[in-house]
């Protein structure tokens, strides 16, 4: 374990961050806000703590093999603490420590669960650094870093595999990882440049269509207003968001494949994407048969539905109604479908559908043995063949994930002595990176109890870089290295 250069690298990386709270300064400077100075502040602190690290940390050494889980935790953590400033400074807000904490994690983990209330009325450029927060969250800043690491001389991979979301981590998309993170993140914003074009198109003003696509292409699900997307009544808008959402939940790596072989046929040649919009389509159903059947007062059941579920399953969180007043079953749908997520390789939480789908496909193997013993059944997924080692490391990850989920809603059941359905939802929005749940934390999480927000704080973080990369800093053999 070589700490001096893990160190310089967070301070690379919290030097490199203080440079966009420049961002939110400008447009406070815009629509002559009086949060210049917050921000302002905000930077020097988090620009000057991390050179400090750097500078003062600096050595020769190489990042080990592993090495790069610790950077990844630390970094997530200390980021978040350095993105409560702009919370703390500003006045207006008034909020505890605890408070900008969660605000924070939840914006850099994209979970998008806030403390926040009055969104309507807060200063434009704190709307906004909100958003950014997910944005960059979204892809990952650590993927962002390896692009400019290496003109630092420092190397990436390390960092890039455990940051990197899905069951494989070490395909490379180019040959070398800087280019791998360039081509990621061209693709990254022009998504949000092309979603930012269609929500003006659709409605939206300028300010909101720009906060709106940073949240959409992140799946981060922040909103500039307390009723979400449901604030513009428009089905325009809405359409834009479901069309947006799907994008962003596909794995970007496909993405580049499409764009690099100019084949649009790849989508559907994917596995992954195939069982995900059949996944999206059977809960449509199921939701919007729930409503249908139950005569729920709503003007347009059906887009609601469709809505709800892309919303929930690609776990960004927008809402456009009040789900909670739907019945049981399909608000439960709801929650329980943002345990699936997204594509591996994207910016969605959850387990990620490809670890769904090799877990169907496994139990399908086992029945087909259990009927002819004596044969050999393979697991195949897009017509290549899946190792045992592969579907033993997705068994794996599903029970640590289902324990920890067992945990943490034990935890928040006793701390917080709320009622199940709204621990229950309360620990599935923050693993999963979801954001809104059911009950008390149906519009958010303010009444919460303080030490029930840092367990959903460790919540937020185990999800969103997948738990073990948590996990394997609390084995003693990590540190024996």
């Amino acid at each position: 374990m070589h700490l001096r250069v893990v160190l310089q690298i967070t301070g690379i990386l919290l030097t490199i961050f203080s440079l966009t709270l420049l961002i939110p300064a400008a447009v406070a400077w815009i629509y002559s806000e009086p949060t210049i100075p917050t921000f302002g502040l905000a930077f020097l602190v988090t620009g000057g703590s991390g050179l400090f690290l750097w500078l003062t940390m600096r050595s020769n050494e190489e990042l080990r093999s592993g090495d790069g889980f610790l950077v990844t935790a630390l970094f997530y953590v200390a980021l978040a603490m350095a993105g409560t400033l702009p919370f703390l400074l500003n006045s207006e807000l008034s909020i505890s420590f605890t408070d900008a904490a969660f605000e924070s994690m939840s914006g850099l983990t994209t979970t998008g669960g806030t403390v926040l209330t009055g969104l309507d009325d807060i200063h434009r450029s704190l709307l906004f650094y909100r958003q950014l927060l997910q944005w960059f969250g979204g892809m990952g800043i650590i993927v962002l870093a390896v692009a400019i690491l290496p003109m630092l001389g420092v190397g990436g991979m390390q960092l890039y595999r455990a940051e990197s979301p899905g069951p494989v981590k070490d395909a490379k998309l180019t040959p070398r990882i800087a280019e791998t993170a360039k081509a990621l993140w061209m693709i990254y914003v022009g998504l949000t440049v092309a979603c930012s074009f269609a929500y003006w198109l659709a409605g939206m003003d300028l300010f909101d269509a720009i906060c709106h696509a940073l949240s959409t292409v992140s799946i981060g699900g922040f909103s500039t207003h307390d009723a979400s997307i449901g604030f513009f009544q428009s089905p325009a808008i809405e359409s834009v968001a479901v069309f947006f959402m799907v994008l962003s939940a596909i794995n970007f790596g496909l993405h580049f494949s499409v764009l690099r072989h100019s084949n649009p046929l790849l989508y559907f040649r994917d596995a992954e994407l195939r069982a995900m919009l059949w996944l999206m389509l059977a809960g449509f159903v199921l939701v919007s048969g729930v409503l249908l059947g139950h005569s729920v007062q709503s003007e347009r059941p059906v887009l609601d539905a469709l809505f709800q579920v892309v919303s929930m399953m690609t776990t960004t969180g927008f809402t456009s109604t009040d789900y909670t007043a739907w019945p049981a079953a399909a608000s439960i749908l709801l929650i329980l479908a943002s345990f699936a997520g997204g594509s591996a390789g994207s910016t969605a939480g959850g387990i990620k559908i490809v670890r769904v789908l090799l877990l169907f496909l496994q139990g399908v193997r086992e029945l087909r043995t259990l009927i002819h013993p004596a044969a050999v059944y393979q697991v195949m997924l897009g017509g290549a063949r899946v190792s045992d080692k592969v579907i033993s490391a997705v068994w794996s990850f599903c029970a640590v994930y289902a324990l920890t989920f067992f945990i943490l809603l034990v935890l928040v059941a006793i701390l917080s002595g709320l009622d199940f359905e709204t621990s229950f939802s309360a620990v599935a929005a923050c693993l999963n990176n979801l954001g809104p749940g059911l009950g008390e934390v149906a519009a958010n999480f303010q009444t919460v109890n303080d030490p029930t927000k840092w367990i959903l704080i460790i919540a937020m973080l185990l999800g969103r870089l997948e738990i073990f990369t948590i996990l394997v800093l609390l084995t003693p053999l990590f540190w024996r290295r």
